[in-house]
């Protein structure tokens, strides 16, 4: 991709909306809507850019619960490559997670892409370091029903979690349908930078998403139809379960998010 079209970012704020956004929640009361459950925060940051060191410890403050919102959040954070030209590759970087912000660019009609930047359940977006703006945009996030879904977790190899899933999703789902998301993600995480923008500085990073899997993808369903489903992720050589934890969104074509649940591992897994 053109460099042009990255851009790391201190301050400022954006915001977009989904008029599809009605339709997927007109089963849902005032009141229900009130009472949602968690906001889903995704924070797509670089260990490469200079400004995403200041938004990664926004944003674990803002998973810890250090900021003591009424609203329950998720906090996802990816790490995309494309700041690995400025001479440190990014551990934790994925071309993956570079695709899935250009997906959010193009469904928020941005212009480019930047870092550090926070999207708020699919429908808004602010630069991630500013904490007046992020508050603000979680605060005003449209909130949906928590799913009651069951999780057990197995390890079929040393390589391998095995995440099975059951329960309801507790929104109605139309005829263009959603896909139900798994994200793995790690904390605790810390990097000695060598080289690169964040040369010398030891950088910590909480909430990292290390696998993505779709469990279903579902269409034309009532809030209490039941859905099941497994997902494998592969892992890798540092694993330790007690520093890990899965969500688990619901999200549609038009990449918002009509609810999520979270989960911490068992211990020693």
């Amino acid at each position: 991709m053109p460099r042009r079209l990255f851009t790391c970012f201190g301050r400022g704020t954006y915001s977009s909306e989904d008029p599809s956004f009605e339709s997927a929640t007109a089963d849902l009361t005032a009141e229900e809507q009130h009472r949602g459950g968690a906001v889903v925060v995704e924070l797509f940051s670089s260990q490469g850019c200079a400004t995403s060191p200041a938004a990664e410890l926004l944003l674990s403050r803002l998973g810890r619960g250090d900021f003591k919102l009424e609203v329950p959040v998720v906090v996802l954070a990816y790490h995309v490559d494309y700041w690995d030209y400025m001479g440190w590759k990014d551990p934790f970087g994925s071309s993956q997670w570079t695709v899935r912000q250009k997906a959010y660019v193009e469904a928020l009609k941005q212009d480019t892409m930047f870092t550090p930047q926070v999207v708020v359940q699919g429908t808004a977006h602010c630069v991630a370091n500013d904490e007046d703006a992020l508050l603000s945009s979680i605060a005003a996030a449209p909130r949906f029903p928590a799913p009651t879904l069951q999780a057990t977790f197995q390890r079929p190899s040393p390589e391998t979690l095995q995440v099975s899933l059951t329960g309801a999703l507790r929104i109605k789902v139309d005829n263009h349908g959603a896909n139900v998301m798994v994200a793995l993600y790690e904390n605790g995480l810390v990097t000695n930078c060598t080289k690169g923008e964040n040369k010398g500085k030891v950088l910590p990073n909480d909430f990292v998403v290390r696998k993505l899997e779709k469990l279903c993808s579902v269409k034309d369903i009532s809030p209490k139809k039941m859905v099941k489903g497994t997902v494998n992720f592969s892992l890798w050589e540092s694993f330790d379960s007690n520093k890990c934890g899965v969500a688990v969104f619901v999200q549609s074509g038009s990449h918002q998010i009509f609810g999520a649940q979270n989960f911490q591992l068992p211990e020693n897994l």
